[in-house]
């Protein structure tokens, strides 16, 4: 190999809000990474992603070793990009936390319409809990209560640094949350006292969800989106009384830590099922199926391109069950545990 040619590990990590891409080398560091809306388009997101990817590796030479994925749509971007380990966001983002911060016990992670508490001893995940259920606390609600505001949400975490009285808001409930930072308004609480104590009411509502009955420890990560939230790491170690520690990638570690399980595979250049950036320009349709073999009555997934169908999914048997040729690697990388 052309000794310009860097090895390169690509991850992605695909949610209902948003999408992310990443490139490692050899040193997990990150050459390129996308933060992209989904914007319910799974398949169009990862395939501009990976055009927004070469436009940001231009002028470098990258021989993509190995491609991981994950995110609740997960096993629809193995197919559709050739991936090697395809693994759930659990796994991924633990994997990230543990690069960065390699004694790191507990991992706080609040995304666009979920949050995840992971908690690790000795880089083992011991003890897991999510919430996809309620909005409060996630990023969505975020940016909702910043648009109702008139401020722009990288501003958010601004005004809440300079709030000296956080105004006590109720976040059992996004409806109730928002009713009484109404009500905080029309008594005439500043708008930098309501947004820190609504970024404290997101904090207990995180806490008594995903915390109860579980140790949290130091070190102590904060990632995902809402990590950008300068007011949100003040409430929690306001709150926790300890430090909490935000990745220079926050918004991207689960694609980070994708791109890391890829690399552990330690495939040889050629091996990869990577199909390669050209995949771009391929018309991809999806559509589901109920079987009607037995009272189960599974929906399955099924995907295709230019007539051909590359993978079926989603039936509890097997029955259906199918990936093309060069998806074999990745099947058996799912059934393995790591």
């Amino acid at each position: 190999m052309d000794s310009q040619v860097k090895p390169g590990y690509l991850g992605i990590d695909v949610g209902s809000v948003s999408t992310n891409l990443v490139i490692l080398d050899d040193d997990t560091n990150v050459l390129a990474a996308i933060y992209r809306r989904t914007q319910g388009q799974p398949i169009k997101a990862v395939q501009e992603g990976l055009k927004e990817l070469t436009e940001l590796m231009r002028g470098q030479e990258v021989d993509i070793r190995g491609v991981g994925a994950t995110g609740s749509a997960r096993h629809l971007t193995g197919v559709i990009v050739g991936a090697d380990v395809v693994k759930n966001e659990i796994t991924a983002h633990a994997v990230a936390a543990s690069q960065v911060v390699p004694d790191v016990n507990t991992v706080l992670e609040i995304g666009g319409q979920d949050s995840k508490l992971i908690v690790l001893r000795d880089g083992v995940v011991t003890d897991f809990a999510m919430n996809s259920v309620c909005a409060a606390g996630t990023g969505s609600f975020l940016d909702h209560q910043s648009a109702r505001l008139g401020i722009p949400i990288e501003e958010f975490g601004d005004y809440a640094l300079r709030s000296e009285s956080p105004a006590h808001i109720a976040g059992r409930c996004s409806v109730f949350a928002e009713s009484d930072m109404i009500h905080k308004q029309q008594v005439g609480v500043s708008v930098q006292d309501i947004i820190y104590g609504l970024c404290h009411a997101l904090v207990r509502n995180y806490l008594n969800n995903l915390a109860k009955g579980k140790e949290l420890l130091q070190p102590m990560v904060f990632q995902g989106g809402v990590a950008a939230n300068a007011g949100m790491k003040r409430a929690f170690e306001s709150e926790l009384g300890i430090d909490v520690f935000i990745p220079e990638h926050h918004n991207v570690m689960g694609a980070i830590g994708s791109a890391i399980l890829a690399m552990e595979l330690e495939l040889d250049s050629g091996e990869s099922n990577f199909k390669g950036f050209e995949v771009t320009g391929l018309d991809y349709k999806t559509s589901t199926f109920i079987c009607e073999g037995c009272s189960n009555t599974c929906e399955v997934v099924r995907i295709r391109v230019d007539g051909k169908t590359l993978a079926r999914w989603g039936g509890r048997c097997g029955k259906w069950e199918m990936q093309d040729s060069a998806g074999s690697r990745q099947k058996r990388e799912l059934l393995a545990a790591r």
